[in-house]
């Protein structure tokens, strides 16, 4: 089988690029990344080291992304994965994200190629998912998506609506996984992407930082998975796609894994032994929710999979890689 990645050299497509290639999934494994992120160059040098090849093509350009040789399999990865960029730059968010997704998809109808698409737990309601109660809920794949849910959310649930008009009309077999926030080594954190990461890094290096919005008391709530039980459910549903396909499913860390900003700081001092200065700031973007909690159940019931590192672990493994790349990684994380 041979898979292309698009976005093969950010964190969530390098990590699957290498985690395919050290189990042998797949007889070819090739990248599609056009090297613009902050980081992505240093993911390519790995990409590199593994024989992995990348073509450094943008997602929009169609006329380029036609000449690839024939895939197998495109496990969609690419997309400008911030949401904040939504309301700065929104052609960019758009072309990446839909425009993008569709060339995708005329490339898969031209090969007969089946698809799997990393989606967002950002298609879902603003309104609603402000409304939750803390503690209580668990966002399954009926959940609300009426209403905003930012410009990054809507392309992301207009590609899941593009995906299965194309399965219908030219029978492509497609997997849609709504995932909720992804973290682990190779992820270079922002403020709003990649928290976990950032959380850790301004522990390790005794960096100030804020509780941004809610009253700036940190009770914000995520669940966290780890990207290595991201990869092991995508090889899986490689393994059974001929069978198991056509379908939406929520993925994240689930219950065991959620997690308060006030408490993943605590962990982080656990773990560094570093105490960080922490301001507060009351107001925060009309995009940011309060809460988020994945309801796996799903997802467990057609692969008997769920996953395996703990909230701990997954800071610990993101801790000791940082620790080991320091010197590097000042140049990625500010």
């Amino acid at each position: 089988m041979k898979i292309l990645i698009t976005g093969g050299c950010g964190f969530v497509g390098s990590n699957l690029a290498i985690y395919f290639k050290d189990n042998q999934i797949g007889t070819q494994i090739n990248s599609l990344d056009n090297l613009s992120r902050k980081g992505t160059l240093l993911n390519f040098n790995r990409l590199k080291k593994k024989k992995i090849k990348n073509f450094k093509i943008d997602i929009s350009n169609n006329k380029a992304l036609q000449n690839l040789p024939r895939y197998d399999l495109v496990i969609d990865c690419c997309a400008e994965a911030s949401v904040e960029t939504s309301k700065k730059n929104v052609d960019v968010v758009f072309n990446t994200n839909l425009l993008g997704t569709f060339n995708i998809l005329k490339k898969c109808k031209k090969d007969k190629s089946n698809l799997i698409f990393l989606s967002s737990s950002r298609v879902y309601s603003i309104k609603k998912l402000r409304e939750l109660k803390k503690n209580k809920s668990l966002i399954d794949e009926k959940f609300d998506t009426s209403g905003p849910k930012s410009i990054y959310g809507f392309c992301k649930y207009s590609s899941e609506h593009l995906i299965r008009e194309f399965s219908f009309m030219y029978k492509i077999k497609h997997i849609i996984n709504r995932f909720g926030v992804i973290s682990g080594p190779w992820q270079f954190g922002k403020q709003d992407q990649g928290f976990v990461s950032r959380w850790v890094w301004k522990h390790m290096n005794k960096k100030k930082f804020y509780y941004i919005g809610f009253n700036g008391k940190g009770s914000q709530i995520r669940d966290v998975i780890h990207i290595s039980d991201v990869c092991k459910l995508i090889a899986l549903q490689i393994k059974k796609i001929n069978n198991i396909y056509n379908f939406t499913i929520n993925v994240g860390g689930g219950k065991e894994n959620a997690i308060s900003l006030r408490n993943l700081t605590k962990v982080c001092q656990k773990i560094t032994l570093n105490k960080v200065k922490i301001f507060s700031k009351k107001n925060t973007s009309e995009y940011d929710i309060p809460y988020y909690v994945t309801d796996n159940s799903k997802v467990q019931k057609m692969y008997k999979w769920k996953p395996k590192k703990k909230i701990f672990h997954i800071i610990q493994d993101i801790y000791e890689w940082m620790l080991s790349n320091k010197k590097i990684l000042k140049k990625y994380i500010i």
